[in-house]
This record gives structure tokens, C-alpha cells and sequence, in this order.
């Protein structure tokens, strides 16, 4: 029979593979693009609150709406890449956060007058309801499916990013964009692509976190921060480093709040500053 302890840690890998997922976009676009996208959750609310609607008020199954908040934010950001951020990619990081963070507090305004600001309650499906016994431990089924959707996602990235010509042509074009332009390769197709698949994680992390930590109009900015964290303690546009701290961070906020609930989330904090100290590009951060 194991310990309580391997309770904890289960729980604290679940919510960690939920950040994985919110943040890992972020990492592929701040590290790869060198764009700093500060509305990143504001596209995971928008999946959240589509797949929300969808199941409490046109009674969709919970499985069929995350692929389509993958899309609607994937196309979501395709627009806003178009309008707004390709003006910016050659433009200082201020006048990037002072966009970015214009369009989180706009969305913020938007879901409190569209959905108001009470916590958005769905129903998921009875396959991932209740609990899986295992040697004594109560392993919750929807937290083993979190774990199980970012194995994929990350499985999906590394092939996608690491082994095919598309993530050739990404690093090539954020290297050089003129060069990259010369040998052929399409750099504004390119960086929507990237956009596109960075929020579209964010909108299915947005659809999946409903249940674990429910969703209001502060998402973009509750998460933001978790965001920002695992990103900068993982290493920018390190998908193996972005999982190694969503783990870590995961981990030490159910820990902390189980064992020291006195400290509250300033455990994260702690981890993060030790982490930055010591390597100050992060776990899998390039020096």
C-alpha cells in the first residue's frame, strides 16, 4: 500500500500536465519567435468559456468541444497575429507587452460582460468521473486523462518541431527572416502557423481546466503568471524544459498547499527563485 505522499504527487503531476498544456504555446512563441505574447490565456479563456457554453447550454459532449477550442482559438489568433502582432515582430519588448497586456485586460472585460463574473460550472462526461483504486491511492480518472493528453500534445511537438521540415523552416525564419525569405520559405505563413498552434494549445488547456480549477473572467490573468513562471524556469522555446517545470511547479503548489496551506502559492515563488538562480536561463534554456 503506498503512502499519502504518492497522493499528493499524483495530484500535483495532473495539475502540472494542465500547465503544461496552458503554457507550452507560450514557450514555442516567446522561445522560437521572440514574441512576447502577454494575452496568451486570454485565447486559453476563449476555449474555455466555448467549450463551456457548448456543453451547459447546447448539451455538446465535453470530447467533441476540445478540438473545436483548439481551433476557435487557433483562428482567433491567426486574425489578431494579422492585425496587430505582425506590426510588432521587429518592434522593442515594451511595445509588445503594452499591446499584449491590452488585449488580456480588453478579453477580461469582454467574458465579464458576456458570461458575468461567477465561476462557469460544466458537467463532464461519466467515463471521467470518479476514481481508479490503485495499491491504496484514489488516482481521479480526469487527472489521469490530463496526463494522458499532454503526453500526446508533448510527444506531438518534439516531432513536430525537432523532425519536420515545418520546424526547420520556423527556426530558420526566426534566425534570419530575410535569408529564410530568400531560400523560399513563406515567414509570415510561417508565423501565423506558429501562432496558431502555440494558442490553440491554449484554448484546449483553457477547455481542460475547467474542471480542475474552473474558469471566470481573471483566467488570463490568474494563469498568466503560472505561465510566465514555467515558462522563464523551463528554458524559452524548450518543449521538454517546459514540461520538466510545469511538473516541478505542479508539484510544489499541491505540496505546499497540502502540507504548508499557512504559505500558500509562495512556494512556487521560492522554487522559481532557487531555479533562476541557479541556472539563470532556466532547466533546458540555451545560455
Amino acid at each position: 500500500m503506498l503512502p499519502p505522499v504518492f497522493g499528493v504527487l499524483f495530484d500535483g503531476i495532473a495539475y502540472g500536465m494542465l500547465l503544461f498544456v496552458l503554457s507550452v504555446g507560450l514557450s514555442v512563441t516567446l522561445g522560437l519567435m521572440n514574441f512576447v505574447n502577454l494575452a496568451h490565456c486570454a485565447f486559453a479563456m476563449l476555449g474555455g468559456y466555448l467549450t463551456a457554453t457548448l456543453v451547459n447550454d447546447f448539451n455538446w459532449s465535453f470530447f467533441a468541444t476540445l478540438p473545436l477550442a483548439f481551433i476557435a482559438a487557433a483562428t482567433a489568433s491567426i486574425a489578431f497575429e494579422r492585425v496587430f502582432y505582425r506590426r510588432l515582430y521587429r518592434a522593442g519588448d515594451l511595445d509588445q507587452v503594452l499591446l499584449t497586456i491590452g488585449i488580456a485586460f480588453v478579453s477580461v472585460a469582454i467574458a465579464a460582460y458576456l458570461f458575468g463574473t461567477a465561476q462557469q460550472p460544466i458537467q463532464t462526461p461519466p467515463l471521467l468521473r470518479g476514481a481508479i483504486d490503485f495499491l491504496g491511492l484514489s488516482l481521479g480518472k480526469y487527472r489521469l486523462f490530463l496526463i494522458a493528453i499532454a503526453l500526446v500534445v508533448t510527444i506531438l511537438l518534439v516531432v513536430g518541431i525537432e523532425y519536420t521540415r515545418f520546424g526547420a523552416q520556423v527556426r530558420a525564419a526566426v534566425d534570419n527572416q530575410r535569408m529564410a525569405g530568400g531560400l523560399g520559405i513563406n515567414v509570415e505563413r510561417t508565423f501565423a502557423v506558429t501562432f496558431a498552434l502555440g494558442s490553440g494549445l491554449a484554448g484546449l488547456g483553457g477547455a481542460l481546466a475547467i474542471e480542475i480549477v474552473g474558469l471566470d473572467p481573471n483566467f488570463s490573468f490568474i494563469y498568466l503568471v503560472y505561465v510566465l513562471i514555467i515558462v522563464s524556469v523551463g528554458g524559452l522555446g524548450s518543449i521538454a524544459g517546459s514540461l520538466a517545470a510545469a511538473i516541478l511547479i505542479g508539484v510544489s503548489d499541491i505540496a505546499g498547499k497540502y502540507y504548508f496551506p499557512e504559505l500558500g502559492a509562495f512556494l512556487i515563488y521560492l522554487v522559481m527563485v532557487v531555479i533562476l538562480m541557479w541556472r539563470p536561463s532556466g532547466l533546458f534554456g540555451r545560455r
